[in-house]
């Protein structure tokens, strides 16, 4: 009898950490979990709301439930197909000028400043960001206006005799605006992968007489293309739904996606603004999955993942 309780009372204190194990892997279950599934309705839950709205059908003032596309007829012919072409062609075209401009930028910050200067300069990039976005906006257009200082010293040197009108309302503000509404987002994830790099593959290519400039382009830009990719989705997802900038630095005329969209709730016209939010979503999403499965996320966090 004696020896079954010692057996008793050992089993059990077998089974004491495997009990205690589990309940601390439900706890981390449900501590990780309620967060992540709240995160998930709040991100996931407005999407499928606009996409079912986008179904529905537009009634007077208001709107009915249905099961129908006249929305998304209404986005791909007309006006808002050249509205959704000159978008795309700003998004694209304005994304490779901020990468022109962000890799330079980034490259030299990982390679060329000292550690412990880098968190400082990277600081300088993120300043800009601590000043209201549509003041910055609207400080470029008095910057660009007639009066403004451009012209003023346009017209003082004896480069232009009266203020040039191309400054404002034209695609060049707009591209203007764009760059710097969005360009310093970019160098983030371009030092990022840059910084990751093992500088003992660099070193390998120069041993064996490789130059500079093809070390480079065989062994710098393929590593980097995760960031690169991962800064221009960055790019093209702004500039592609970009409302503020079209609006105060292209004129009332110049119509962007997100102008479309703030046009059709303008007159409630619910399904239409779902239905080119939905269209504009699917596209972006599309090019986050294109560059999840291109590219190994590790490549892009590298160091901070731990990748030696």
């Amino acid at each position: 009898m004696a020896t079954l309780q010692v057996g008793l009372s050992r089993g059990r204190e077998a089974g004491a950490p495997v009990r205690l194990r589990r309940r601390r892997r439900v706890a981390r279950t449900l501590a990780l979990g309620l967060p992540l599934l709240a995160t998930a309705a709040l991100i996931v839950g407005p999407l499928l709301i606009t996409l079912a709205i986008s179904l529905w059908r537009k009634k007077g003032f208001g709107m009915e439930p249905a099961v129908t596309l006249e929305s998304y007829r209404l986005f791909f012919a007309g006006v808002r197909l050249e509205v959704l072409e000159r978008s795309l062609w700003v998004a694209v075209t304005s994304t490779a000028i901020m990468l022109a401009i962000a890799y330079p930028v980034a490259y030299f910050v990982a390679v060329r400043v000292r550690a412990d200067l880098t968190r400082a300069v990277l600081f300088l990039f993120a300043a800009p960001f601590l000043v209201n976005y549509i003041v910055r906006t609207f400080a470029w257009a008095d910057i660009l206006s007639r009066t403004g200082p451009v012209n003023r010293v346009l017209i003082w040197s004896g480069l232009v005799r009266e203020p040039a009108d191309w400054l404002l309302f034209s695609d060049f503000a707009v591209y203007l605006g764009l760059v710097t509404a969005y360009m310093p987002f970019m160098i983030f994830p371009i030092w990022l992968s840059l910084a990751g790099i093992d500088r003992r593959l660099l070193e390998a290519s120069w041993m064996l007489g490789e130059a500079p400039l093809a070390t480079f382009r065989r062994v710098t830009l393929p590593l980097s293309l995760p960031g690169v990719l991962a800064a221009a989705i960055f790019g093209f997802v702004g500039a592609f739904g970009e409302v503020a900038v079209s609006l105060i630095l292209g004129g009332t005329g110049y119509q962007l996606l997100g102008n479309a969209i703030t046009s059709a709730l303008d007159v409630l016209n619910y399904p239409l603004a779902a239905a080119v939010s939905s269209a504009a979503t699917l596209l972006m999403l599309a090019l986050i999955v294109a560059w999840y499965g291109t590219f190994d996320i590790r490549l892009f966090l590298g160091k901070i993942m731990g990748r030696h």
